[in-house]
């Protein structure tokens, strides 16, 4: 029986096992969009669950755009947190003769997609934050990988805006109850090039904005669950507070709530990430805390892809490095925004993020 079952098809396993007597177990999924045997087909393969209420969930934000401008079926699967599901979970999906389009995000994807694109060569793969193996350095990518086509993000422009924000707002002591305080912390889930980038353009922005480059606390989740281990970067956020941070940014899924826990514990801020989390958050206590997000546009960038497929231009076999010029990075201007963060403070980030569009400002990578 195949590893795999959505949602979609649950119902029908439900009535088997009525019938038959049959027993299996399986990811979860779910189908969304048009229903009729023409309706192009798009299955969302998550290394992961939805419910982050940033990453993950701002790629499914975007496909079901997609399935509402074009009328496309989606299809998602959530192959969880336990790694050793991910290889033959992506290879069930794969086997699986229902999709046009096989979506996949995140470096722990790169190998399972470099590998099974060349098996189905009449299927299409996205690839998100990350690139596939095209030189087939790792052993994949036997047909070059000419039918993926792979996003990745400039988060360092990103973060850049984000350290000078939390160093300009601390300087300017304008954050109730947390007047006292000038280092800023960025917790990461595991230092991979990819998380570091956000971390190495944080440092850049603070530094830049006249912080001391000493009050930049920076921490990784790390274990086996690193994205989604909300105790483990709850315990980091306190011990950063407890050092003398006001604002903590987490850079590591569905983790970053125990960081949100924390803020409203301390007294003290964050920063959301890839999605704006002054809004996504359950929790009204949590919401007030975030400052701003920092966007990874990652609905908006595979929105671009659909419009692209469906023209005939998108440039599968290749990769596209997207940033602030591509609005596929920004950050959130609102209300709370504009509450904590003074006008001069919003004055120089507009300005530099125009720069960084433009190519006048350069910002440090991890890569």
């Amino acid at each position: 029986m195949n590893r795999l079952l959505t949602r979609a098809s649950r119902a029908l396993a439900v009535a088997a096992v009525a019938a038959l007597a049959l027993v299996g177990c399986a990811a979860t999924g779910s189908d969304s969009g048009a229903t009729g045997s023409s309706a192009l087909r798009i299955k969302f393969v998550i290394n992961g669950s939805l419910g982050d209420k940033s990453f993950f969930d701002s790629a499914d934000a975007g496909l079901q755009k997609i399935a509402d401008e074009y009328g496309y079926k989606i299809d998602v699967v959530e192959l969880g947190s336990e790694r050793s599901k991910w290889q033959p979970g992506f290879e069930d999906a794969a086997a699986a003769d229902d999709y046009d389009i096989f979506v996949a995000g995140t470096f722990d994807s790169v190998d399972a997609i470099s590998q099974l694109a060349p098996q189905y060569p009449d299927k299409k793969f996205w690839l998100f934050d990350a690139q596939a193996d095209y030189e087939g350095a790792n052993g994949g990518c036997s047909n070059l990988c000419e039918n993926v086509y792979s996003i990745t993000f400039k988060q360092n422009e990103g973060g850049y805006l984000a350290g000078y924000i939390a160093a300009g707002t601390l300087a300017a002591k304008s954050l109730p109850g947390a007047e006292g305080f000038s280092k800023a912390g960025v917790i990461g889930a595991v230092e991979i090039p990819v998380i570091s980038d956000f971390a190495v353009g944080f440092q850049a922005g603070f530094e830049a904005a006249g912080g001391n480059a000493g009050d930049v606390l920076t921490q990784y989740i790390g274990g086996s669950v690193p994205f989604a281990d909300a105790p483990r970067a709850k315990e980091i956020a306190n011990s950063m507070f407890g050092q003398g941070a006001g604002i903590v940014w987490p850079v590591a899924g569905s983790s970053g709530f125990g960081v949100f826990e924390s803020t409203v514990e301390q007294n003290r801020y964050a920063f959301g990430i890839d999605s704006d989390q002054s809004q996504t958050l359950e929790k009204p206590e949590q919401r007030e805390r975030i400052i701003t997000s920092i966007l990874k546009n990652v609905g908006a960038a595979l929105e671009d892809a659909a419009a692209r497929d469906k023209n005939g231009t998108l440039p599968y076999g290749s990769s596209e490095a997207l940033g602030l010029a591509q609005n596929a990075v920004g950050y959130v201007d609102n209300a709370q925004y504009e509450k904590l963060v003074p006008q001069d403070v919003r004055d120089k980030v507009s300005d530099i993020a125009a720069q960084i569009s433009n190519g006048s400002l350069q910002v440090p990578s991890a890569f």
